[in-house]
């Protein structure tokens, strides 16, 4: 069913594009050779967006906790949530021009004379949409000092281009941009020679388009077709696109080699950092630090600026922004880590760096103290966990713990802190929510820009977790590790239970508000009127396929003699199963249950 623009729609947008960029990110770092072949377009684009959508949720959560009625906030409120999000979290080349992009858009649709939303017809917020994306993409250029075609900036003008020829609505003008911006990253090795000759399309491009796939959803209710991939079939200037459509990542990691930028062939360091100024002082910045490198990106306004440039001199850019005004949330990454990645790219995880840049990536620019990298740890394991209980377990067999808050996903830096307090040269990753597996993996991709080998095991829930942790052996080499972890935690089947909070339709029949709802991965598949009943019957289910081992993790608000009451259950009634029980003490799951 289409959906009018509205705040609901940017939260389901943001949402949306953030799914979307968690499955493209890693065909998205493969192609990544402009301007910088450094592999990691992909993963900036996802926390860039992930920062987007955090404000937008910050500012829904706000309103439903002030008192009296909570509408929610207007679309005002939502799009420029949005576009701080993206600014204050914009990382990388094309993080920060789709940061630009998101303030251009949310500058028309903040504006009260856009019409959309409004009373000015029926394609009222059409006729919004479409100048909103030509204020996007004219933004976009400005802010780039010197605009190259056959990237993402040509890809942002003819979406532009092609929304302000469509008739209708707003799903019609969302899915005609995207359209638009599919055959335009088609065409971005024919104006490109350095894509050309990987046989790639522009990595930039390519995530603008899943963003404005996104969008096209959001408003009309149904996925585009192929979306987030560019057409298939071949290019004018030469093989550019696999049969399927999608950039071949092999022929990206091939051509690194015969690409003029990118380590070796440009400047050493990137260097990003907001910046608190007025505007004439970005003007005389943007002048300095254009003399001092390339790639300069400087977006934002209104007293907040995100600055990204390439610089052999990380230090002048730095000073550069300090005369300017407040810089803050400085980044500086030295580009031989994307080499070191590169030189291992075939690795099925990926080894740390072997140069030594001196520069601590969690606070740029200062240096590790000496013996600070003999002192890491040989491997550690992270684990989200979602009770104390769970927490205090788990911190027993070793691991580090990053605490789960319900209702909240957890943001990609989150984890990625975590790698590093764990201070080990090699980490296994658990991210225990199939929700948090592209979050995980974007956390696990910073943290091997830093030098850290990481690898993420794709567990569901924290049974699988468990399982995974308990045949974790340090003495074994990493990939011996992770096979084992992977398939102790493969080879456990997860249940929990969850109270309905309102009716609905689920693939069990309907449920009531109160309704217990027994979940087998992750699907209802028993609707209850009570928890030890309901566990049971999930329990019955699961051990029908055979199990030797059941694992009851136990809730924060699950009544005395539940757990015991189970664990008689199962031995009265499956022969040879044993039982194993832990005071999870998680918030709004009684009971999460595993099966092995």
């Amino acid at each position: 069913m289409p959906h009018t623009l509205d705040a609901d729609a940017v939260r389901t947008w943001c949402g949306l594009a953030l799914d979307a960029l968690g499955r493209a990110r890693e065909e998205i770092d493969a192609i990544n050779v402009y301007p910088v072949a450094d592999a990691d377009t992909g993963t900036n684009l996802y926390l860039t967006v992930e920062s987007a959508t955090q404000a937008v949720t910050a500012a829904f959560d706000g309103h439903a906790a002030a008192p009296g009625p909570a509408p929610g906030p207007s679309l005002p409120e939502a799009v420029r949530a949005m576009a701080h999000g993206a600014l204050i979290g914009a990382r990388g080349n094309s993080g920060t021009i789709l940061a630009q992009l998101l303030r251009g858009m949310a500058d028309v649709l903040a504006d009260g004379d856009g019409g959309v939303g409004g009373a000015a017809g029926p394609y009222g917020d059409a006729d919004g949409l479409r100048r909103a994306l030509r204020r996007a993409a004219e933004l976009a250029y400005r802010g780039v000092a010197h605009p190259v075609e056959g990237t993402v900036l040509t890809v942002a003008r003819a979406a532009a281009d092609a929304a302000a020829r469509t008739e209708g609505g707003p799903a019609a003008v969302a899915r005609a941009a995207y359209e638009g911006a599919r055959a335009a990253l088609e065409a971005t090795p024919t104006q490109l020679g350095v894509l050309a000759r990987a046989g790639v399309v522009d990595a930039g491009g390519y995530g603008l388009v899943v963003v404005l796939g996104a969008l096209a959803e959001a408003v009309s209710g149904r996925p585009p077709t192929a979306a987030g991939r560019p057409p298939a079939g071949p290019v004018a200037a030469g093989p550019v696109t696999a049969p399927d459509g999608c950039p071949a990542a092999g022929h990206a990691a091939g051509a690194h080699g015969s690409v003029g930028e990118g380590p070796g062939g440009g400047p050493a360091f990137e260097v990003i950092y907001l910046l608190e100024a007025d505007g004439t002082a970005v003007a005389r910045l943007r002048d300095r630090l254009d003399a001092l490198g390339d790639s300069l990106v400087v977006v934002g306004g209104d007293g907040l600026w995100n600055v990204h440039v390439h610089v052999d001199d990380a230090g002048a850019a730095v000073e550069a922004g300090i005369e300017a005004g407040r810089p803050h949330r400085i980044r500086i990454t030295h580009f031989g880590t994307a080499a070191a990645r590169r030189a291992h790219a075939d690795e099925p995880y990926p080894r740390p760096r072997t140069e030594d840049t001196g520069q601590r990536p969690d606070r740029p620019g200062a240096q590790e103290p000496p013996g600070a990298r003999a002192d890491r740890a040989a491997r550690a394991v992270v684990a989200v966990v979602p009770g104390e209980g769970l927490a205090a377990l788990c911190a027993e067999a070793g691991a580090t713990t990053v605490a789960a808050r319900p209702g909240e996903r957890l943001a990609a830096g989150e984890l990625a802190q975590a790698v590093r307090r764990a201070r080990a040269r090699e980490v296994v990753l658990l991210p225990n929510d199939a929700e948090l597996r592209h979050t995980a993996a974007a956390a696990a991709a910073q943290a091997r820009a830093e030098g850290v080998r990481v690898a993420v095991i794709p567990t569901r829930s924290p049974v699988q977790g468990l399982a995974a942790l308990a045949v974790h052996e340090p003495g074994r080499s990493f990939d011996e590790d992770v096979v084992a972890m992977t398939s102790a935690a493969g080879a456990t089947r997860y249940a929990e239970l969850a109270v309905a909070e309102r009716q609905s339709w689920t693939m069990a029949g309907v449920c009531q508000a109160g309704d217990v709802l027994g979940l087998i991965d992750g699907d209802v598949a028993v609707i209850g009127d009570g928890i030890a009943g309901t566990a049971e019957t999930v329990l019955d289910r699961m051990l029908a396929a055979g199990g030797e081992l059941v694992t009851l993790v136990v809730g924060a608000d699950v009544p005395d003699g539940v757990a015991e009451h189970l664990e008689r259950h199962v031995r009265d009634g499956h022969f040879a199963v044993d039982t194993v029980i832990y005071h999870g003490g998680q918030p709004g799951v009684p009971l999460i249950i595993g099966i092995e």
